[in-house]
């Protein structure tokens, strides 16, 4: 009997699966709340499974439904998956370089050769904009939230450096942020002008700790992965007006949200 292959990484917010039937990869994704359907369904439409898994949750997977599998390291499964992603994509991009997967949180490793480091964290990430992002509005969802983020105006929230020296030339950018949220309520700003600068804000502090990464580490390049980026065109325009700024080159891919995933399935 033909033995199929899965991985699973099973994180905060997402459980995503990478899984081999007919020798083709399919991706797929579950919120992890849904994590017994999302099992069944994979069971059902894959059978005689081989499964390796990864993520904060992996343990609690493996105990119920895989207890003859494999734990992969999050953070190994994920440069595993991005490297095998770069290759696949026909990205070109050296040796050296930094990975930043932006999840529920942020984490960022540097590549040099064959050798990979985490070096960072920040509980900055798409659980952030979910989270915050339902405080300051009544929207519920990633998905509804991102959508409205585009709509808005950070300029209404956020203190900008033309805001400061109105008519006196600035010494840089006029549109860069002084200052997050510092006006408050003043210009009485809508629910899209909050969650576009609560974006905004979780892009630049990304930047911003990538950027610092990149010159103490001596590399040029940033392989962007993670699921918060997924159809978050405001992050992800963001990321990339300021990557740019900083002098670093953001790279994205396509299934960039699967790396940790296909880490996993790259060692069944």
């Amino acid at each position: 009997m033909e033995r199929n292959t899965a991985g699973i990484d099973a994180g905060g917010s997402l459980i995503k699966m990478v899984y081999q039937e007919n020798e083709r990869m399919h991706f797929k994704k579950f919120p992890i709340n849904e994590q017994d359907s999302a099992i069944s369904w994979l069971k059902l439409s894959v059978p005689s499974l081989r499964v390796s898994l990864t993520g904060g949750k992996s343990t609690v997977i493996q105990k119920k439904y895989f207890p003859e599998s494999m734990i992969i390291p999050e953070f190994q499964a994920t440069c595993e998956g991005t490297r095998f992603l770069l290759t696949a994509e026909n990205k070109t991009i050296g040796e050296n370089y930094l990975i930043v997967n932006i999840g529920t949180g942020t984490s960022w490793h540097v590549v040099k050769g064959d050798k990979v480091d985490r070096i960072l964290g920040s509980g900055m990430g798409g659980g952030t904009f979910t989270g915050l992002g339902s405080l300051l509005s009544k929207v519920r969802g990633y998905r509804q939230l991102t959508v409205l983020a585009e709509e808005g105006n950070k300029g209404h929230v956020d203190m900008l450096v033309k805001d400061i020296y109105e008519s006196a030339e600035s010494p840089v950018n006029g549109e860069l942020t002084a200052a997050n949220f510092a006006k408050g309520i003043r210009l009485n700003p809508t629910e899209a002008d909050r969650l576009a600068s609560l974006s905004n804000m979780i892009a630049e502090t990304i930047v911003l700790l990538t950027s610092q990464a990149a010159t103490i580490h001596q590399v040029k390049s940033a392989v962007i992965v993670g699921s918060a980026i997924v159809g978050n065109h405001p992050l992800r325009q963001a990321l990339e007006f300021y990557m740019n700024m900083v002098g670093v080159t953001a790279v994205f891919l396509g299934k960039g949200e699967y790396s940790g995933a296909i880490g996993a399935y790259l060692s069944v």
